[in-house]
């Protein structure tokens, strides 16, 4: 098992690699060739807009073989890249955004599958640490991949950024072989939920999804919500450099890479609610820290929401991977990510123009907002809602992978 956590683990890295890389170089690709700042924003929205389908796009590996669609999907994605090799002017404007698209639908799939695959892969205890370790060399990967795919871009352009970012899915699918995946006999056809709603009742059946995926949801919206705050708060309230923010987005790294690493071993001992909820309530003591008018405080907010925001992500993926049938992961994985991150196409606009009241005041709004969530949400009772059944046997083990999957 140590082999396969350690496939993942770079997986994860190469894969955070090439995608932070390209979808940085993306927007500044655009604005050289058009000088739009407005083109170079729509470039990450198509990057995120297709989170909003997940739970479509996530039902497919319910139905597929699992990891033989995931690999397909990284090479899928190795070829469209490098059809940005074709851009030579503002006129492949509209190239550059179509590959933006496909990078995001590729997102969906691949993390939903993952998702579903580690279960397959690790014992349940493993789970929650493999995670945590995965979440830390994604986030390292956001310190190191943006200075190397600027640096590559100011050398050799553009082309040079898409070929080594096309490489790093080709490597990925080059790893998924090697994962050792337990197999069971396939069930019946008839035991396997049909539909939309049949994700979202499995994700709602278990106290333990429920709670932490609205509390990773409702700790991952507010972070949109109060990134425009966070600028008022330094440029305007504390008088500091745009260049400040530098320092702020290295500090909430640090602390995640720092939460990854621990957030394993507090799911073991106290279960993904609990964790939830702690990070959810750490994120709400960042906000809070940030409105003190003392630019050490600002950094130290920064750490203490690097190591909330994951606490909460992980304690909610962990919960679904360890709370839902095997044959639904796909689906309901990709339910769960629409849910954690699909708020945020709102909760940025809304704090963009909530911020005209002033920064703090929409900090503090937010951290209410997380702490009356908490108040809620952990203290409903451990029961499933009347009339749905909650998950078979194998929730309980974190799953195993059917033949049809492998």
């Amino acid at each position: 098992m140590r082999r396969n956590a350690g496939l993942f683990v770079a997986i994860s890295l190469l894969s955070g690699f090439g995608s932070t890389a390209m979808s940085l170089v993306a927007g500044i690709w655009i604005l050289d060739l058009t000088g739009s700042t407005g083109l170079a924003a729509l470039a990450g929205l198509c990057v995120y807009a297709p989170v909003l389908a997940g739970p479509w796009l996530g039902g497919l590996l319910d139905w597929a073989p699992r990891r033989p669609l995931v690999i397909a999907t990284n090479l899928a994605l190795a070829t469209v890249l490098l059809s940005l090799l074709a851009v030579r002017g503002p006129g492949q404007t509209w190239l550059i955004l179509a590959v933006s698209c496909a990078y995001g639908v590729s997102y969906v799939l691949i993390d939903a599958g993952e998702t579903a695959l580690l279960p397959a892969a690790l014992p349940p205890t493993e789970l929650a640490n493999v995670n945590g370790w995965r979440s830390s060399a994604q986030e390292g990967m956001k310190l190191v991949a943006p200075l190397a795919g600027a640096g590559l871009y100011a050398w050799h352009g553009g082309h040079a950024v898409v070929v080594l970012s096309a490489a790093m899915p080709v490597l990925v699918a080059a790893l998924y072989p090697a994962v050792r995946l337990t197999r069971t006999p396939p069930g019946p056809p008839a035991a396997r939920p049909r539909g939309f709603r049949a994700g979202i009742a499995a994700l709602s059946a278990q106290r333990a999804t429920r709670v932490s995926v609205a509390l990773a949801a409702v700790s991952i919206a507010m972070s949109g919500f109060t990134t425009a705050a966070g600028y008022a708060v330094v440029t305007i309230d504390l008088g500091l450099p745009t260049t400040f923010l530098g320092v702020l987005l290295s500090a909430q790294g640090v602390g995640s890479v720092l939460g990854g690493l621990v957030v394993g071993r507090l799911i073991a001992r106290w279960g993904p609610v609990t964790v939830g909820v702690a990070g959810t309530t750490l994120f709400a003591a960042s906000c809070l820290v940030r409105c003190l008018p003392w630019w050490p405080g600002t950094v130290a907010a920064s750490v203490l929401a690097g190591v909330g925001l994951p606490w909460a992500l992980v304690a909610a993926v962990t919960a679904v991977q360890t709370h839902t049938p095997a044959a639904m992961l796909g689906r309901v994985s990709g339910t769960a990510n629409t849910a954690m991150f699909g708020p945020v196409a709102l909760a940025i606009p809304l704090g963009s123009a909530a911020v005209h009241l002033g920064g703090r005041p929409t900090l503090v709004a937010a951290a209410a907002l997380c702490l009356v969530c908490v108040l809620t949400l952990a203290r409903r009772p451990a029961v499933p809602p009347a009339g749905r059944a909650g998950p078979g046997p194998d929730a309980a083990r974190g799953g195993t992978l059917t033949a049809h999957e492998a």
